[in-house]
């Protein structure tokens, strides 16, 4: 089969289309034929050689939506859909055929295209883990989500979907329909969600980190909590800590490379009803491409292209 492929790291141009062994199934994995598996920015880090842990050669990928053709019976001609934290240490679904663990198929939804259902995972996964996990969103709260991209826009729909209120935070307050209410990131932030609420947000949501650490902590209202998933600009952040634990604030860090499939599976089966019910919205698809054309792919998503980048292996 083939399959994207590097053996250095470096800019897209690393990369190569392969011929490598087709995976066979075994008592606990079976083998999807992938039809389409989407690009994330991760995966641009992780060529690029900025993820530690990835060993070479490797084939990148986190994402997938395809059909079982060899595993146990009762799947196979299953349409299904997953992610996980393969592509660094494990090969991963930029590929025709990848083999992964019985124990994580999920059928897709029956309504969601292959190419919608692999743009789902990294995105709706990471802010499932920062919204209903980290923070324990209720109804109950004010969340304040810093950059309304991938993950925030995620973000945004769960936290409604549960009924909380939802304010962004971007540059210029664009609107939003995932939304209650905008602040505009380039003004006074701090007074401007303080107009918008009483003391300011119970839960803020830092999909950017770095540079709007500093804001972001001040944005909690009192017991409030910060979830940061990113260091975008800079890893060195400080606070004044003694405001810090007065606020009696908390702050957790979120990072999604930390499931496996199985692991990524269960929060899928938690993230489905949304997409059923249709309060969650699939991320808007920029293009397809096929995978003898993925360098030109990886260069669109690092070039920030707006809408997802989907391969078609």
């Amino acid at each position: 089969m083939k399959a994207l492929r590097f053996a250095r790291f470096g800019n897209p141009d690393v990369l190569l289309v392969e011929e490598v062994l087709t995976p066979l199934a075994t008592a606990d994995t079976a083998v999807v034929r992938v039809c389409a598996a989407s690009i994330n920015p991760s995966d641009i880090k992780n060529v690029a050689g900025r993820m530690s842990q990835t060993t070479l050669p490797r084939t990148p990928g986190r994402d997938y939506s395809g059909v079982v053709i060899d595993g146990p019976k009762e799947w196979i001609g299953v349409q299904v859909w997953g992610s996980g934290n393969v592509g660094f240490t494990h090969d991963g679904t930029h590929a025709e055929q990848i083999a992964v663990p019985v124990a994580s198929l999920r059928r897709k939804p029956d309504h969601v295209s292959h190419e919608q259902a692999a743009s789902i995972g990294v995105n709706f996964i990471t802010a499932w883990c920062a919204i209903a996990e980290a923070a324990q969103v209720t109804k109950s709260d004010t969340v304040a989500i810093v950059g309304l991209g991938g993950v925030g826009g995620a973000a945004a729909q769960i936290a409604r979907r549960i009924g909380a209120r939802v304010i962004g935070v971007t540059r210029g307050a664009r609107a939003n329909s995932y939304v209650d209410a905008s602040v505009d990131s380039e003004g006074d932030v701090i007074e401007q969600l303080r107009a918008l609420t009483d003391g300011g947000a119970s839960v803020v949501f830092d999909t950017v980190g770095g540079s709007m650490f500093e804001t972001a902590v001040k944005m909690l209202a009192l017991r409030g909590c910060l979830v940061e998933i990113s260091a975008t600009d800079r890893r060195q952040v400080s606070f004044n800590l003694a405001d810090f634990y007065h606020n009696e604030s908390r702050l957790i860090g979120v990072d999604s490379l930390k499931r496996d499939l199985n692991a990524a599976a269960v929060i899928l089966d938690a993230l489905r009803p949304g997409f059923e019910d249709g309060s969650y919205q699939p991320p808007s698809i920029a293009r397809t491409y096929p995978l003898d054309k993925a360098v030109a792919a990886y260069r669109e998503v690092e070039a920030g292209t707006a809408g997802r980048i989907v391969l078609t292996p």
